[in-house]
Order: structure tokens, then C-alpha cells, then sequence
């Protein structure tokens, strides 16, 4: 299974993760998204990854 995580100092805090992932991504009090599983069966998470608008999300 693959690990994803956040880039907490270059995460922007748009949302975009989080609403094409609810089950995976949070975006805190912070401002910063979190991850809050490593479980998803109903996203891609590559795909997620790749459309976070500053690269803070990596999967691997």
C-alpha cells in the first residue's frame, strides 16, 4: 500500500485534496491539510496528488 503524506510548509490550504477526497484529507484549524487515513477505495490517490496546486502531496 502506498504511504501519502502532506507537505505541511508548502501546503496552501486550498481544499482541492479534501474535496476530492474526504475520506483521506482534512484541511485543519492550521490551514493545512492532514492526512487522516491511508485508506481509500473510493479515490485515486495519485491522481488527487497530482492536482494539488503546489506539489504538497506525495504518494509513494
Amino acid at each position: 500500500m502506498a504511504k501519502v503524506t502532506v507537505d505541511a510548509s508548502t501546503c496552501v490550504g486550498c481544499g482541492l485534496c479534501e474535496q476530492s477526497c474526504p475520506d483521506i484529507f482534512e484541511v485543519q484549524g492550521d490551514g493545512v491539510a492532514h492526512v487522516k487515513s491511508q485508506v481509500s477505495t473510493s479515490c485515486n490517490l495519485q491522481e488527487v496528488a497530482d492536482s494539488c496546486p503546489v506539489n504538497s502531496i506525495k504518494v509513494g
